[in-house]
Formats: C-alpha cells, sequence, structure tokens
C-alpha cells in the first residue's frame, strides 16, 4: 500500500483530506502554452478568479506549486465571519464612515456570493448556520455590548446579538468565557471540499488547472506580455494574478514586503461521546486573544480546534499543545483523543486588511486576509474577473486602502513579526 500524500507545503495530514472523497488530480504544464490570463495560486481566490474569468470567455491558466488544496484554502477553520478582518468600529476610525460601510457591504455581497456560487456549481461542503465570538477578559465585555449595537444601527445587520456570561455558557458548554456574540447570518463549512468543488468548476467552465507547477521566474517583454518560466516550459499572458497568498516568496518583491507569513495548526478530535457538550447549537466560535482560538464540530460531530500560531518554520507537537487549550474550556475532554493535526501558511498584513495592487502593468496581486479569508478571497476573485470582463473597477475599495510595508525589510520583518507576535501571546496568557 502506498503512503498517503503528504503536502509538500503544509505540515501534517489533515481531516479534510481524509473526509473530502474524490480529490482530483490535474496535469502539470507540459511544454509551452499561452493564455489571456495566467492565475498562479490554485486556492480559493485563484479558482474563483479562473471559474468567473472563463465563464465570461477568457483564455485562463492557473498554475498550482503544490497540489491544489494543499495550501491553506483546503486547510483552514472553515468560518464565513461577518464583515472585513478589522471591525467596523476600527475601520470608521481608519478611514471614516463611508468608506467602513463600502467595505462592510462588500463583505455582506461576498457572503451572498459565495452561497450563490455553491448552488448554482452545486458544490456540497457541509455548511451550518451560526457563528460565535467569545470574550475571554471582563475588559471586554462591554465593547462586545456596543459592537452588537452599531451592526444594527449602523450597518443595518440584525443577525447579531450580545450574550451575557449565563447564555455564552450554555451555547460553548463551558463557563470559562465571560460573554460572547452570537451570529446567525454566517457559518462554517468544510473548506477542502469548497475548494474541489470550485476546482471542478474552473474546469468546466474551460480554465486549464496545472497542478505541481512551480512558477520559477516572472518577466515582462519587450511587446508586453508576460512571460512565467517552469521546469517544463514557459507561459505567456497578457495578464497576470498573483494569488499565492503565503506562498509568494519573493517571485513579486513589492508585494512580498507588505505580506507576512504565518503558520496556524488545527487538531480534530475523534467524534465526540457526548457531542452536545461542546457547542450544542452547532456554531463555529473564536475568542478575543490576539492569537485567535477559534473552533467548531464537524458534521460527524468532532472538535476542530485551532489555536497556535507560529512565526518560524517548525511545527512541533500540534495536538499536544492544542490539547492543553481544548482542556481548558472543556475538562472533560482531557483524555480525548485526536485523530488529525496539522497546519498551513496563512498571511498577514499590518492592518490585517487585504493587500490588493496592480504592483506592475498587468500584474495583480492578491493576498494578505489575515486569517478572515473563506468568503472574501472568493469573492476577490470574483471582482478581479468583472474588472477585467469591463464591468469597472469594483476592487478600488481594497486597493486604495493603505497596507503599509512590514518594518525591517524583508531580512529583519520576520525576527521583528516574531517578537511582537510573542508579546502579544504573552499578554493574551496574563
Amino acid at each position: 500500500m502506498s503512503e498517503p500524500y503528504q503536502s509538500p507545503i503544509s505540515p501534517g495530514r489533515s481531516w479534510y483530506e481524509d473526509s473530502v472523497g474524490e480529490r482530483p488530480r490535474y496535469p502539470a504544464l507540459d511544454g509551452s502554452a499561452r493564455a489571456d490570463v495566467l492565475v498562479i495560486g490554485g486556492g480559493f481566490t485563484g479558482l474563483s478568479a479562473a471559474l468567473h474569468l472563463a465563464r465570461a470567455g477568457i483564455d485562463v491558466v492557473v498554475c498550482e506549486a503544490a497540489r491544489i488544496g494543499d495550501g491553506a484554502s483546503g486547510r483552514n477553520g472553515g468560518q464565513f465571519g461577518t464583515g472585513q478582518r478589522l471591525w467596523p468600529e476600527e475601520m470608521e476610525e481608519k478611514y471614516g464612515l463611508e468608506p467602513a460601510r463600502r467595505l462592510f457591504a462588500m463583505a455582506e455581497e461576498a457572503k451572498a456570493g459565495l452561497h450563490e456560487t455553491m448552488v448554482r456549481e452545486g458544490i456540497a461542503a457541509d455548511f451550518r448556520p451560526g457563528q460565535i465570538s467569545l470574550a475571554h477578559r471582563t475588559r471586554y465585555v462591554d465593547e462586545f455590548r456596543r459592537h452588537a449595537d452599531h451592526l444594527a444601527e449602523r450597518y443595518d445587520y440584525p443577525h447579531l446579538r450580545f450574550m451575557d456570561r449565563e447564555e455564552t455558557a450554555e451555547r460553548l458548554g463551558s463557563s470559562t468565557y465571560h460573554a460572547g456574540l452570537r451570529d446567525v447570518g454566517t457559518g462554517h463549512l468544510h473548506p477542502m471540499k469548497l475548494l474541489v468543488g470550485l476546482g471542478r468548476a474552473a474546469a468546466r467552465a474551460g480554465a486549464r488547472l496545472c497542478e505541481e507547477t512551480r512558477i520559477e521566474s516572472l518577466t515582462r517583454t519587450a511587446a508586453g506580455l508576460w512571460e512565467a518560466r517552469t521546469a517544463r516550459g514557459t507561459i505567456s499572458a497578457a495578464r497576470v494574478l498573483l494569488a499565492t497568498n503565503a506562498h509568494g516568496g519573493r517571485l513579486e518583491p513589492r508585494s512580498a514586503a507588505h505580506v507576512m507569513p504565518i503558520r496556524s495548526f488545527i487538531a480534530a478530535t475523534e467524534p465526540l461521546a457526548e457531542p452536545d457538550r461542546v457547542l450544542p447549537g452547532n456554531e463555529a466560535a473564536d475568542d478575543s486573544r490576539f492569537v485567535v482560538r477559534y473552533f467548531r464540530k464537524s458534521a460527524d460531530g468532532r472538535l476542530l480546534f485551532g489555536g497556535r500560531e507560529a512565526y518560524t518554520s517548525a511545527s512541533g507537537d500540534i495536538a499536544g499543545q492544542i490539547r492543553k487549550q481544548v482542556v481548558s474550556i472543556w475538562p472533560h475532554l482531557s483524555d480525548v483523543r485526536f485523530t488529525h493535526a496539522w497546519g498551513g501558511s496563512v498571511a498577514v498584513t499590518m492592518p490585517r486588511m487585504p493587500y490588493v495592487a496592480e504592483t506592475q502593468p498587468g500584474l495583480d496581486v492578491v493576498a494578505g486576509f489575515s486569517g478572515h479569508g473563506v468568503m472574501l478571497t472568493h469573492w476577490t476573485g470574483k471582482l478581479y474577473a468583472d474588472r477585467l470582463t469591463g464591468h469597472g473597477d469594483p476592487l478600488a475599495a481594497l486597493r486604495d486602502l493603505d497596507i503599509p510595508a512590514f518594518p525591517g525589510g524583508t531580512w529583519l520583518r520576520a525576527p521583528l513579526l516574531f517578537l511582537a507576535m510573542t508579546w502579544y501571546a504573552l499578554r493574551d496568557r496574563l
């Protein structure tokens, strides 16, 4: 019997891989090719862009360095969320009220658009409604209460409400947290099933998908075309979308300075013996720590718990460290067996908002969703396609954001981030 496939870019084998069913393979590029658009990266952003471009009659090639699903799009927490990564109050302070409203509305369109795509393309991704956010310190309780009122009054979002400590404990199955928010206008899903479905839909629409095809260099010719060199040939295209997120390396140095890869880790238990004692309403959950804990139950009653980040390449004992966090919330799970533990690289920006830019003529970069990308990546891929097919400039609201480069340049940014994140993690504990 052959060994199970192991992603070359992400540690551990995920429960998603073992529960997705058939995971299609797409051939590597063999020889040279031409296209109207080259998409680099086979995650949510790249596949969504390819799907919508191909449906509009654009000749598009997608190149994925590993296999589709090996990156964070196929291995994440699966939570939709509401709005952007920053709360509307934070966006108002940073950008003003009207830009904040536009960005919130874009996120709501993304939520509806992803549901529409799943229905239209027949993608069954185990969607379940509901999400709760948890206050791990008493000082956040009033802030949570004001946030629910703020969304209802200024953003016409009636689906979020404040929960006191008693209701929070009832919905969580633990009295660990001080208060919470319950959002019935969002939910969570199986990200690998969504990604596999997007890949199939893009291929049906006519996009050419190439796995295990790493782009080694990008150059612009005198004729104004982009040439992407691979180990087996070159691809020429009028436009390029760089949708590698945390895996772009220095392929495009200007964007690399603005986007930092970090690793996040998840572990999955066996099906719980008493599933109703943990998240009895089957919502997803996240908490107020800077190094956020995020968790939910799978359709077959497992606890999927993410709660550890790393700012180096080390992964260590993923399950052992996550077990401590699980038991701190639900002591009765001290002996539960973990069947899977895995990680993946996500991309963050300094302000935790997406980095969207045309860094060179015909070369667009979309990255840095900072852990809030399940629905937003899909939508930005679609908006990129809309822009190329003559539907205005719907990405302007994101492209106009001020996303500064990380301090320290390409050599010092990682050590500086490590020091900063270690400080914030210490604050979470203390």
